[in-house]
């Protein structure tokens, strides 16, 4: 019986795909038994995926044994305990999408069904904004952080974060880490794939300087162009912009100016959105926007206009057409990062949609016979895993008031996937909201940007009447209570990370 085993792995492209891949390959099966080779070029930049992440990132590192204080030091790294919404819903109106939950759930039903109904309740304190019953959100605002208490009767065991960091230096302290454990790193350029003319298979890559490179599995982390999944192997790719029509996007560092807040800003423009992203050393700024509804002249005078300093680096520009690969699996390639698809990073999904990759990879390993029913759950749950992210995206352009420039108007009325109809009809009429497939964002995220963006339910769940209003107004009230005086006790977020890693660097 001929062995059918996987032995030669190689991955092309670096950046944060290629070394997130090679660094969970090394970890996971190892290099003993496997040929882990990454063909990068210094010559080819790297396109940043982003520098905020969402908290899976730190499910992530822990699989990989990495020390956060030295992660933190070596990336330049803060802390995220969610995103600010500037002007979206209309401009003059802000709100938080925090990371954990609001309030506590109560009678087995969901917190917010609860708020709901006093909000219109003559006794209930109209003030009482919903973010008041996060401690994410109010610790945020108040530049407030700390790492999750181990004491479990306190909101400050709930805490849950990611983190902001410079991208090219987290692929830079992965490649170390993937090459001390074995990956091989080679120079050059793929200059032609070859392809067995029966199956179709890719055999081998043909890098500039002659080297001929044969593997087993191929793993393209080659950016947007798609070397192997696309001018290879002719996969096809779904475009989205006709739902998610920016497909461009400026960016340029500046020095900080501010205090060191704890979360994303996302600042809604007339045509797309700013983002402001701040590291230990820096503020990561970008534009991202429409190249049919703005010019790129006015996309870097808009960004430069909204620097709050000089900036430190030539503008860096990018382009993309919003979508996904029709198949990230095909044949003996399998495409990880921007080669799969990209979704704009209006929620910082980059990073988690290659660990999410990498995490089903994994669960999905190949032998040489490349069985066909894992190629086609690998690419059905990668599917849906794109769309529900593609939905959330849209529900932040969809529901607006904004009709003050063309771009705007475009997105009010484009017409919605049936699947994100049925979200906000759901929540529209009863406050309900149904998390599907075990999907990336919660009940928290699609509550928070939903109400955020202005929906405001019929209805609510009608078991929430089992409590009397003097009831619900009394726990309400102690949750909001409770929620101030925890953040109170947390640490200012730029003191907590100069005296925890700063110190000892």
């Amino acid at each position: 019986m001929s062995d059918s085993r996987i032995k030669s792995i190689v991955i092309v492209g670096g950046g944060s795909a290629g070394w997130m891949s090679a660094s969970a390959l090394a970890k996971v099966i190892g290099c003993d038994n496997y040929s882990i080779k990454l063909v990068e070029s210094s010559e080819i930049g790297t396109v940043s995926v982003g520098e905020a992440t969402i908290p899976q990132i730190q499910l992530f590192n822990t699989i990989l044994d990495i020390d956060e204080s030295e992660f933190i030091r070596s990336t330049n790294a803060t802390f995220k305990l969610g995103i600010e919404f500037i002007d979206w819903k209309e401009k003059g109106h802000r709100y938080f999408h925090p990371f954990g939950n609001y309030g506590t759930n109560m009678e087995a039903l969901p917190f917010h069904h609860f708020w709901l109904k006093m909000q219109d309740d003559p006794k209930f304190k109209k003030t009482s904004n919903l973010s008041n019953y996060s401690l994410a959100s109010v610790g945020a605002y108040a530049n407030k952080f700390m790492h999750p208490s181990t004491q479990q009767n306190t909101p400050l065991a709930g805490i849950n974060y990611a983190y902001h960091f410079d991208a090219t230096l987290y692929a830079k302290f992965l490649s170390k880490y993937a090459i001390n454990k074995g990956v091989k790193r080679i120079e050059g350029q793929v200059d032609e794939v070859k392809t067995n003319p029966v199956t179709g298979m890719i055999e081998s890559l043909v890098l500039n300087d002659n080297t001929v490179l044969s593997g087993d599995l191929f793993i393209d982390c080659s950016g947007f162009k798609g070397l192997l999944i696309e001018q290879a192997l002719k996969t096809g790719y779904e475009d989205w912009t006709h739902l998610l029509p920016c497909n461009k996007a400026v960016a340029a560092p500046c020095l900080s100016t501010k205090a060191l807040n704890p979360y994303t800003q996302s600042t809604a423009q007339s045509v797309g959105w700013t983002w402001r992203i701040p590291l230990q050393n820096r503020v990561g700024n970008g534009f991202v926007y429409s190249s049919e509804f703005m010019d790129d002249d006015k996309a870097q005078s808009l960004l430069l206009n909204t620097l709050e300093s000089s900036p430190l680096n030539d503008i860096n520009s990018l382009q993309w057409v919003t979508g996904m690969r029709k198949k990230s699996w095909n044949k003996n390639c399998i495409a990880i990062g921007l080669s799969a698809g990209f979704v704009e990073p209006l929620e910082s999904t980059g990073l988690h949609l290659i660990q999410s990759a990498i995490a089903k990879l994994m669960t999905l390993f190949p032998s040489k016979a490349f069985t066909q029913c894992d190629i086609d759950l690998f690419n059905q749950q990668t599917e849906t895993e794109y769309h529900r992210i593609r939905d959330f995206i849209i529900l932040h352009y969809k529901l607006t008031n904004r009709d003050d420039s063309k771009f705007w108007r475009y997105c009010k009325n484009l017409e919605m996937p049936d699947s994100l109809k049925q979200k906000i009809d759901m929540f529209s009429e009863n406050g309900r909201i149904f998390r599907h497939d075990n999907e990336l964002f919660n009940e928290t995220s699609w509550l928070s940007v939903m109400h955020g963006q202005g929906i405001k339910p019929k209805s609510y769940h009608p078991l929430v009447d089992r409590l009397s209003p003097d009831e619900i107004k009394r726990r309400l009230e102690n949750i909001e209570s409770v929620i101030s005086r925890t953040a109170d006790v947390m640490p200012d977020h730029q003191a907590y990370i100069l005296n925890k890693y700063t110190h000892n660097a």
